[in-house]
């Protein structure tokens, strides 16, 4: 009989939860959405009309229209890809950093360890959202500044968990066989310890998405993340403050499209996790 591989079996292990398949299916329709946008979206997201503000929802603009005209609905579409941009880029600039220093830190050990360990009590000294805001209001509100800004401020709690996994193997059978055939520190950082510790930075990268996320609504929002003309779902909430009592569809949709994406990817890892470690199930 064959053998199955390891993600064979995790992904088996995964799928008996409906609820984390469903957020997975969500998870994958959402990045087609925001993939195809050009040719989903029926009117261009920054096209004004006066003559139809703040119309209600109707068969020709589902969502309905915003205070300058533009379709709704062709804006979150537009808007979801600000959100997945930021979500995956961001996320895999601190993951790359949380790696890489965490695999250093618990290879190492020694003054590598006690210098690495120092910079990430240093960093979770700081709030991370009030750091971020810090750090755009002097380099200015971009897509790019904001993944740039989430990446290199929230790479400690990677960082710690590599470190964890790699003083966990660095002394496994495998990793001394590997030093004493002659391999080299390096191939044996990548070749042999971090695959084996690749399984929780998934979990945690999924999660980490789901926050990137939310910082960047959160961002925006407050007027610190993209460029007003630039579709966000959290500047489409901003816009939508002064209009709550006459359009109440401009809160709505982008509030139910932050909530329900920040939802399935929390449920996507936690379907990872439980997949990965079912012992954990009843504990985190």
């Amino acid at each position: 009989m064959k053998r199955q591989s390891y993600w064979s079996l995790v992904w088996q292990q995964y799928k008996r939860s409906k609820l984390a398949l469903v957020a997975l299916g969500f998870v994958v329709v959402l990045f087609l959405l925001a993939l195809l946008a050009p040719w989903l979206s029926s009117y261009s997201p920054d096209t004004y009309n006066l003559d139809k503000i703040l119309e209600a929802p109707s068969i020709q603009h589902w969502f309905g229209t915003d205070d300058l005209g533009r379709d709704v609905l062709s804006r979150m579409i537009y808007g979801s890809r600000v959100s997945l941009s930021v979500g995956f880029v961001a996320v895999s600039i601190y993951v790359a950093i949380g790696i890489f220093l965490g695999a250093l830190a618990g290879y190492y050990g020694g003054w590598i360890d006690i210098v690495i360990s120092r910079a990430i009590e240093v960093m979770l000294c700081f709030p991370t959202f009030f750091l971020i805001l810090a750090v755009l209001a002097f380099v200015g509100p971009s897509i790019y500044n904001i993944m740039i800004v989430i990446g290199v401020t929230q790479w400690t709690g990677i960082a710690r968990l590599v470190r964890g996994e790699f003083f966990r193997f660095r002394e496994r059978e495998f990793v001394l066989s590997a030093r004493q055939m002659g391999a080299s520190n390096l191939r044996i950082i990548f070749k042999h310890i971090l695959p084996n510790a690749l399984a929780p930075v998934l979990v945690s990268a999924s999660f980490g998405v789901a926050g990137a996320i939310l910082t960047e609504s959160a961002l925006s929002f407050l007027g610190f993340g993209v460029p007003p003309q630039v579709p966000s779902w959290g500047s489409i909430l901003s816009q939508a403050q002064s209009y709550m009592d006459v359009a109440w569809w401009l809160t709505l949709a982008p509030g139910f499209a932050i909530f329900v994406t920040i939802t399935a990817y929390n449920l996507v890892g936690e379907g990872l996790r439980d997949a990965i470690d079912p012992r954990l199930k009843n504990v985190l």
